[in-house]
C-alpha cells in the first residue's frame, strides 16, 4: 500500500517537473538567440485608465481603460476589470490611438544598385549575376526581408509622426520585388517582421539599371507587359527551356497584394490598361493629382496610397517673379489640398502615406489642411489605421485596439489632429518616448482650495485658463508654466491675487503653492486634478469642398465644364468641300448630333429642320473647311518619344503614353488642326506604335484617340538610326552604317515569319495535343510586325535620300507588304514613279532643307510634283510651332509648283486623312462624315486669314471670341491665387523658377 503511494506520488512530481518543463519551453520557444544575462519570465501587465480611445475612427470610448501584456491587448472598454497585478496608469483624460500604418516605404531596406557603376549596355547584354532575366530594373526576386535592417534613425523618425508599422519594399526599379509588415520596434529584425512577401511592387520608374532599355515610358510600360507575358509562358512550360528566376519570381507574386507607383494621373489610365489585360486588382500609388481626373479614377475600382506632400507656396517678391509659375501650377497649389475630399466624395477607396514628406512638422500641417466638413477627422484617422490595414488583410493584427492585436498604440496628450502631442508610442507592447517636454498634461478641471473657500478652475492650454467663483461669475485667466511652475492673476471677490505654484505628478495630478492678496499677505493654495476636459468635436481648417474650381485640364485655357455637341445651321458660307462640289458660295452646312448632315446651295428642305432644334449661325463672308489633319506629329507626348536603346521597338507604342494636358493642342486647334498622328521619333529603324488622336482639349487621352481609326507603326531611315550624330558614347547599337539598316529589316521581318509559322503550327494541333508541349512564347514585337505583314498595321517611314527609300521599297516588295507613307521623302521628286509603282503615299515639308547633310538635294517643289505624279502627298508639321500654321505650309505649293488652291488645301486635309485610312471619316465636308470643321475669317490659304472656330464631333474646342474671354479669365485667376498666395505665412516657400517646355522632334533621344 505504501509502495503504491510512493508510485502514485513519484508520478505526480513527475508529471509536474514534465509541466514545469513544457511552460518553460512554451515561454522560451521562440527565443532561438543565446542570452548572456539572467533569464526572466516576468512580463508585466499595464492598465492605461482614465483615457479617450479610440479603438477604430468609429468607436470611441470616454474615461476607457486599455489593458495588454508583452505585445498583445488583452482587454479594452469603459468598464472592465483590472488584473490585480497590472501597472496601473491614470492617463487623466489623455487620447489613446491606434499607432499608424504606412503602405508606402523602404525603411530599412537598402536599394539594390548593382554594386557597380552605371554603364549602358545594350538591351541584349545581362550584368545582372545569376540566373536571372536580362534587364536588371526587372528584379522581382528582390525580397524586402533579405534586406532588412533595423534602421534606428529612420524609425525614431517614424515614430515621431505616429506610425508604428509600415510596409517596406526595395524602392528601386520596375518590378521591385516583395514587401514585408514591420513594426517600428528596435528589436531584433526577426522579431519586428509582421508578415513576409505581403506584397508585390511595380513602378513606372526605371530606376538605377546598367541597360539603356527602357529609356522612355512607353518602354516602360511595354518592359511591363512583355515581362507579365514572358512570366505566364514561364509558367506554361517555359522552364524545361530555360531557368529563369526573374519569371518565375514575377509568377509566384502575382496573388499577394499587387502595388504600383505612378507618377501623375495620366499614369493611373496607364496602368488601368495593363491592369485590363493582365486582370491585375491593382493598389495605386498615387501622386496627389488625383482629383483632377476624378471621373475616369472613380470608374477604376483601383485602391490608392495618397500622399500628402501638398505644393508649397511660391516666394514673390518682385512682378516679374509670377512670370516664371504658370496657372497650372498655382491652381494645384489651391486645389491639391482636396484631392482626400474628392477621393472620398467619389467613393474612392485611398489610405495616406507619409512617403516624401519633409519632416514630421510639415506632415501634420498638410494632414490638418486636407480636413473640411466631407474628409473629416474619422475619415482622416480611418487612411492611417484601418484603412491601410484591410488593404493588406492584417486588420486581424492591427489598425484598431481590440483583444488580440498586437498592442501598437500613441497616447497623445489631446486629439492628435488638433492641438494633440504624442507622448508616447507603444510599439509591440514597448514603450517609446516622443515627447518628454510636453506640458498639456495638466489640461484639465480642477478643485481649487484657497484656506475653507473652493472653487473650480480650467486649464485651457499651457496659456489660457478660466477660473469658476459661482454660476454666474467666472473669470478669464492668463496662464504661464516653466518647467514645473506655473503662476498666473485671478480676480476673486474683487481683489486680485497673484498665484505660483509647483505641478505634482507622482500620483494624480496636483498643484501646490502660495498666493499673494492685495496687502501683501502670502497664504497657501492647492488645487487637484478633478476630470479632463471635454472632448471637443472635430473642427475643420476648411468649410468648403473647393475654394477654386477645377478646370479641364487644371491649367491655362482649361474648361470649367467640358464642351458638348451642338446642332448647328450654318449659312451664307464659302465652303470648301474637298469632293466634286468643289468650292461652294452664299451655301448651308447642318451638322447634327457630331456628323455633317446637309452640305449645298439651297437651304434645306424643311422636313430636315423639323424637330433638330438647329442653332443659326449667319457665316456670311467667311470661309468654312473640314480640319485640317497633321499626319505627323510629335506633341501630347509623355516622357519620351524615342526608345531608341534598340534597332526594333515595335512593341512600344505612343497610345500609352498620350498627353492630354500639352498646351500644344489647344495651340493647334486655333490653327485648325482637328487631328494628328502622334509618331514615335526616328531613333531606330523600327520603331514605336503610332497613335491617331482628335484634338479634343480637356478631354482624357482615351476619348482623344479616333475611334476605329487603322493601326500605324514608325520606321526611319538616314542619319539618325545608324547614329551619326548621337555622339562617341552612342557607338553601342546596331546598326552604325546605312547598309546595317537594310540589314535589321530583313532580319526582323524573317524572324517574324518563323514566329508565324511556329503559332500556326502550334494552333493547328489538336487540344490534347497542345497539352503535351510548351507554347510559343508570345512576342509584343513580333505580334506588331506580323500584324504589318498581315496588312493589319500599315508603315509611315522617315525618310531623305533616294537610295534608301528605294532600298526599303525592295525590301518590302520581297517581304509581301506595302511602305504607306515615307514621311519627309526630301528626295521623292527623285523617285516618285517607284513611289507610284509600289503604291507608297508621301508627307513631305513644304521648303525645309540643308538643315543637314542628307537634305541638301532638298527642293520646295517636291510637294507639287509628287502631287502631279498622282501620289496621295500630305504636308505635315513635325513640330508644334509649325503645326499651327499648315494652312500657310500648304499655301506654299501654290507658289512652289503652281498648284490650284483646291489642290493644295487638300495636302493638309483630305490627302492626309487618305495616308491614315481616315477619309471616309474625315478630310472633307460630306453629309454622314464627322463633324470636324473650321471657320475662317477668309480665304484659309491666306496669311491674314484667322481661325474663328474649330469643331470636332460637332464640338467647338476653339472659338476666337472665347479665346479673348479666356486670356482675361487666366489674368483673374492667376492673380487671384497670387493674392491668396501672398497671405500664406509659411516660412519655407518655394523660390518661381521659369521652366520651358520640353517640345520633341524626330531626333529627341531624352524622356
Amino acid at each position: 500500500m505504501k509502495a503504491n503511494i510512493m508510485k502514485m506520488m513519484n508520478k505526480k512530481i513527475i508529471s509536474c517537473i514534465l509541466f514545469f518543463v513544457f511552460c518553460t519551453t512554451t515561454i522560451f520557444c521562440q527565443k532561438t538567440f543565446p542570452v548572456n544575462d539572467v533569464q526572466t519570465n516576468f512580463h508585466p501587465t499595464y492598465a492605461f485608465i482614465n483615457a479617450t480611445i479610440y479603438m477604430s475612427p468609429e468607436n470611441i470610448i470616454e474615461k476607457g481603460t486599455l489593458i495588454i501584456k508583452k505585445n498583445k491587448i488583452i482587454a479594452v472598454g469603459a468598464e472592465i476589470i483590472i488584473p490585480e497585478n497590472a501597472i496601473k496608469k491614470d492617463l487623466n483624460g489623455k487620447y489613446i490611438y491606434p499607432s499608424f500604418i504606412d503602405l508606402y516605404s523602404n525603411y530599412g531596406v537598402k536599394e539594390n544598385n548593382n554594386n557597380g557603376k552605371q554603364i549602358k549596355y545594350p538591351q541584349y547584354i545581362s550584368k545582372t549575376k545569376g540566373a536571372y532575366g536580362w534587364n536588371e530594373a526587372v528584379k522581382p526576386y528582390i525580397n524586402a526581408r533579405d534586406l532588412f535592417n533595423i534602421d534606428e534613425k529612420k524609425s525614431k523618425e517614424l515614430r515621431e509622426y505616429g506610425f508604428g508599422s509600415v510596409l517596406t519594399h526595395n524602392t528601386d526599379g520596375i518590378f521591385r520585388g516583395s514587401g514585408c509588415l514591420v513594426t517600428l520596434n528596435n528589436k531584433k529584425e526577426n522579431e519586428v517582421i509582421v508578415a513576409d512577401q505581403i506584397s508585390n511592387h511595380l513602378s513606372l520608374n526605371k530606376g538605377k539599371s546598367r541597360q539603356i532599355y527602357p529609356r522612355s515610358l512607353m518602354g516602360t510600360i511595354s518592359l511591363i507587359k512583355q515581362s507579365l507575358l514572358d512570366a505566364e509562358w514561364y509558367e506554361k512550360g517555359g522552364k524545361k527551356e530555360q531557368f529563369n528566376l526573374t519569371l518565375e519570381s514575377i509568377k509566384k507574386l502575382e496573388n499577394l497584394t499587387q502595388i504600383i507607383e505612378t507618377n501623375n494621373k495620366l499614369d493611373i489610365l496607364r496602368v488601368s490598361k495593363i491592369a485590363e489585360d493582365f486582370e491585375i486588382d491593382f493598389i495605386i500609388k498615387g501622386n496627389g493629382d488625383e482629383y483632377q481626373r476624378i471621373d475616369e479614377l472613380s470608374k477604376l475600382n483601383f485602391k490608392y496610397i495618397i500622399p500628402v506632400n501638398l505644393p508649397k507656396a511660391y516666394k514673390i517678391e518682385d512682378i516679374y517673379d509670377e512670370e516664371k509659375i504658370s496657372l497650372g501650377k498655382l491652381k494645384h497649389w489651391e486645389l491639391a489640398v482636396y484631392n482626400p475630399s474628392l477621393l472620398k466624395r467619389k467613393k474612392i477607396k485611398f489610405c495616406i502615406t507619409s512617403y516624401g514628406s519633409d519632416s514630421k512638422k510639415s506632415f501634420y500641417k498638410n494632414i490638418k489642411k486636407t480636413l473640411n466638413e466631407n474628409f473629416t477627422e474619422k475619415d482622416l484617422l480611418a487612411s492611417l489605421t484601418t484603412i491601410p490595414a484591410k488593404f493588406i488583410k492584417e486588420e486581424k493584427n492591427l489598425g484598431s485596439l481590440e483583444k488580440g492585436k498586437i498592442a501598437n498604440f500613441l497616447i497623445v496628450s489631446d486629439n492628435i489632429f488638433q492641438n494633440g502631442i504624442i507622448e508616447e508610442n507603444w510599439i509591440q507592447g514597448e514603450k517609446y518616448i516622443i515627447n518628454t517636454d510636453n506640458k498639456n498634461y495638466i489640461k484639465g478641471k480642477y478643485n481649487l482650495t484657497l484656506e475653507k473657500n473652493k472653487y473650480e478652475i480650467i486649464i485651457n492650454d499651457l496659456k489660457s485658463g478660466k477660473i469658476i467663483i459661482n454660476d454666474s461669475i467666472n473669470e478669464n485667466l492668463k496662464i504661464k508654466i516653466e518647467k514645473n511652475n506655473i503662476s498666473f492673476v485671478a480676480k476673486i471677490d474683487l481683489e486680485y491675487l497673484r498665484f505660483f505654484g509647483i505641478i505634482d505628478t507622482v500620483e494624480n495630478i496636483k498643484i501646490l503653492g502660495e498666493y499673494k492678496n492685495e496687502d501683501g499677505n502670502i497664504k497657501n493654495w492647492s488645487a487637484i486634478y478633478k476630470s479632463p476636459l471635454k472632448r471637443k468635436p472635430d473642427q475643420h481648417k476648411n468649410t468648403k469642398i473647393l475654394n477654386g474650381k477645377l478646370w479641364f485640364p487644371n491649367k491655362s485655357y482649361g474648361w470649367e465644364n467640358l464642351p458638348k455637341e451642338k446642332n448647328i445651321h450654318f449659312q451664307n458660307a464659302t465652303i470648301w468641300t474637298n469632293e466634286k462640289e468643289g468650292i461652294l458660295t452664299n451655301s448651308h452646312l447642318l451638322i447634327y448630333n457630331g456628323k455633317i448632315l446637309y452640305v449645298g446651295v439651297n437651304p434645306p428642305e424643311k422636313e430636315i429642320l423639323k424637330n433638330k432644334n438647329f442653332e443659326i449661325i449667319d457665316v456670311k463672308g467667311r470661309h468654312i473647311t473640314s480640319g485640317i489633319i497633321d499626319e505627323h506629329s510629335h506633341i501630347a507626348i509623355s516622357r519620351g518619344v524615342n526608345e531608341g536603346s534598340q534597332a526594333v521597338t515595335a512593341e512600344v507604342s505612343i497610345e500609352d503614353v498620350i498627353n492630354s494636358d500639352d498646351i500644344n493642342i489647344y495651340r493647334q486647334l486655333a490653327g485648325g488642326v482637328t487631328t494628328a498622328q502622334l509618331l514615335h521619333g526616328s531613333a531606330n529603324p523600327i520603331g514605336g506604335q503610332s497613335a491617331i488622336i482628335k484634338l479634343k482639349w480637356g478631354f482624357s487621352p482615351e476619348k482623344m484617340k479616333f475611334p476605329g481609326a487603322d493601326k500605324f507603326i514608325k520606321f526611319a531611315l538616314g542619319e539618325n538610326v545608324k547614329q551619326s550624330n548621337w555622339g562617341d558614347d552612342e557607338k553601342y547599337r546596331f546598326p552604325q552604317s546605312r547598309m546595317g539598316v537594310e540589314q535589321v529589316f530583313y532580319d526582323a521581318f524573317l524572324k517574324t515569319k518563323k514566329y508565324e509559322k511556329e503559332w500556326n503550327d502550334y494552333n493547328s494541333l489538336s487540344f490534347k495535343n497542345k497539352r503535351k508541349i510548351t507554347p510559343p512564347r508570345e512576342d509584343i514585337e513580333l505580334n506588331v510586325l506580323l500584324e504589318i505583314l498581315n496588312k493589319q498595321r500599315f508603315i509611315t517611314c522617315h525618310s531623305y535620300v533616294q537610295s534608301e527609300i528605294n532600298m526599303l521599297m525592295k525590301v518590302a516588295d520581297s517581304m509581301d507588304f506595302t511602305i504607306n507613307t515615307f514621311t519627309h521623302i526630301l528626295e521623292g521628286y527623285k523617285v516618285a514613279d517607284k513611289l507610284k509603282k509600289h503604291g507608297a503615299g508621301a508627307s513631305t515639308f513644304s521648303d525645309w532643307w540643308a538643315y543637314k547633310f542628307e537634305v541638301n538635294d532638298a527642293i520646295p517643289y517636291n510637294a507639287a510634283l509628287l502631287n502631279k505624279m498622282g501620289i496621295v502627298t500630305a504636308i505635315n508639321s513635325d513640330d508644334a510651332e509649325m503645326g499651327r500654321r499648315l494652312n500657310q505650309e500648304a499655301a506654299k505649293a501654290i507658289k512652289y509648283g503652281d498648284l490650284n488652291e483646291e489642290d493644295a488645301w487638300k495636302l493638309i486635309t483630305l490627302n492626309p486623312a487618305k495616308l491614315l485610312h481616315i477619309d471616309n471619316k474625315v478630310g472633307s465636308i460630306k453629309k454622314d462624315k464627322d463633324a470636324d470643321i473650321v471657320i475662317w475669317t477668309g480665304n484659309p490659304l491666306s496669311v491674314y486669314s484667322k481661325v474663328e472656330q474649330t469643331f470636332i464631333d460637332g464640338i467647338c474646342f476653339f472659338d476666337i471670341e472665347n479665346d479673348k474671354n479666356l486670356r482675361i479669365k487666366n489674368k483673374t485667376e492667376k492673380n487671384r491665387i497670387i493674392q491668396d498666395m501672398l497671405k500664406d505665412k509659411s516660412n519655407d516657400k518655394e523660390k518661381p523658377m521659369f521652366k520651358k517646355q520640353k517640345l520633341y522632334h524626330c531626333d529627341t533621344l531624352e524622356p
